[in-house]
């Protein structure tokens, strides 16, 4: 009450002033009481135009940026624009802040994995992330307002979207990404609707992977199961000689080994996934690992072949021992297994000129169709599975070389055709390979009969002899 209070007494005393000049006037005119009234009214009326002045003056600054302060007139109007411009600054302030929450909202919705898209009540595309472009082919720009149906072509999309029940996610291929989307809608407001779509596809192939191996693991072990449930059976009831009683026994020790190979293989394959990468600290020597290799393919040609070591250059690999001998000996034992009598198998170390070096293993024997290059890597993969199960392996030999030789940060590399041979590479990286073996190390080939190897041994002795002298 003090602004009006205030606002009478100021317009009271300025009618007054104004009335007592007209009155005085009215005195040299002899119309006191005329001048007075009139004095008045124009004290009135001035009071009416400063108000209005000042008034402007506001509106003309509500009606701007209003970037500057608000007239500071005395008096109400000056006050009353200062409580709005107060008012102003807080609004702005509030909004400042819910614009800066939004855009970080916005911002970790963009970088999100997982699309975004949101639909106006006609499906039309209000706004979406860089996900959801990708994942249904739309610009973020260029599309928006545009009804989604008439872009996103998918009929199990469009069936979905037009549908009512929207409590389950839909699943479809997408043809242009090659790969399964995973859809699910939800509707907020007034008839909006939030579409979040994850690109599955890894997913997809994961699960399938899992259900084929538990699929061939299953079917790996109850062959051999089923072999040794019938030898059994055979043994309880039937009356068997001595001879026949070896052969089943012997049958049945073939079936157990079978399976425990399955096993072991099956253990190195979660131990592999499993743990850490190989350190780059633990060296291992290359002889020894070709030593090993060739021992284990000596004793399964049992003659049968014609092994061949040859050493480029001493050096040492970074890694775990067990690991790359087992990848170099799966090499060689398929090699072995997959070459027939009287063939070759030859088993080479060289470094490259960039610094890398290569195992490799190469073979005389029935080779690969190149239609199976590409999946002979795979769980339980076989070319041939009759011939694969009568020569003994157990389907995850190039598998755990795989693996293997990527964990020591290298590649597998096969080139193959039928009939023609194979030859696998095991490819390790600069970083893994050091050059400081003892110098003139060689690799006998203890393939050879052993008056050969005694020969050579006598022959490398003089000359190492002569060298000194």
């Amino acid at each position: 009450m003090g602004w009006l209070i205030s606002r009478v007494v100021s317009t009271a005393l300025l009618v007054f002033l104004f009335a007592e000049f007209g009155m005085m006037l009215g005195y040299a005119w002899g119309v006191p009481s005329f001048g007075a009234a009139l004095g008045a009214v124009v004290g009135a009326g001035v009071m009416v135009a400063i108000d209005s002045l000042r008034a402007r003056r506001l509106l003309v600054w509500l009606r701007g940026d209003r970037s500057d302060e608000a007239p500071r007139d005395p008096g109400i109007w000056g006050e009353l624009g200062y409580l709005i411009e107060r008012t102003f600054r807080k609004l702005d302030k509030r909004a400042a802040v819910e614009t800066s929450r939004l855009d970080q909202f916005l911002s970790a919705i963009e970088v999100s994995p997982n699309g975004v898209l949101v639909l106006t009540r006609g499906d039309n595309i209000d706004w979406c992330n860089s996900a959801a472009a990708y994942h249904f082919g739309l610009d973020p720009l260029r599309d928006r307002q545009q009804r989604v149906t008439n872009l996103v072509r998918a009929p199990a999309f469009v069936a979905y979207l037009q549908s009512d029940d929207h409590t389950t996610a839909v699943t479809f291929q997408d043809p242009r990404l090659r790969g399964t989307l995973l859809v699910n809608i939800r509707e907020f407001g007034d008839g909006m609707k939030l579409v979040l779509s994850q690109d599955v596809t890894e997913r997809e192939r994961n699960e399938a992977m899992r259900r084929d191996f538990v699929a061939n693991v299953s079917h790996e072990i109850r062959t051999p199961l089923t072999v040794l449930a019938g030898f059994v059976e055979t043994m309880n009831t039937l009356p068997l000689s001595e001879v026949e009683r070896r052969r089943v026994v012997e049958l049945m020790a073939q079936q157990t080994q079978r399976m425990q190979s399955l096993v072991a293989d099956l253990l190195i394959l979660a131990q592999l996934e499993g743990s850490p990468r190989p350190a780059v600290d633990s060296w291992v020597s290359v002889k020894r690992l070709l030593d090993q290799a060739r021992a284990d393919a000596v004793a399964l040609s049992a003659g049968r072949h014609r092994i061949e070591v040859t050493m480029g250059g001493p050096a040492k690999l970074a890694g775990t021992e067990t690991e790359l001998a087992s990848a170099v000996s799966n090499l060689v034992t398929n090699a072995v297994r997959y070459t027939p009598a009287g063939g070759s198998v030859d088993i080479a170390w060289q470094i490259r000129e960039d610094g890398s070096a290569e195992i490799g293993v190469r073979d005389s024997g029935i080779g690969i169709d190149k239609a199976h290059l590409a999946r002979v890597t795979e769980r339980f993969y076989r070319v041939d599975g009759s011939r694969s199960r009568d020569t003994g392996g157990t389907g995850l030999g190039l598998s755990i070389v795989k693996h293997v030789v990527q964990r020591h940060g290298g590649e597998l590399e096969i080139a193959s055709e039928a009939g023609q041979g194979s030859t696998f590479k095991l490819v390790f990286p600069a970083a893994r390979v050091r050059r400081d073996d003892p110098p003139g190390a060689q690799i006998p080939d203890i393939s050879e009969p052993p008056a050969v190897q005694r020969a050579a041994a006598r022959d490398q002795g003089r000359s190492a002899a002569r060298t000194r002298t």
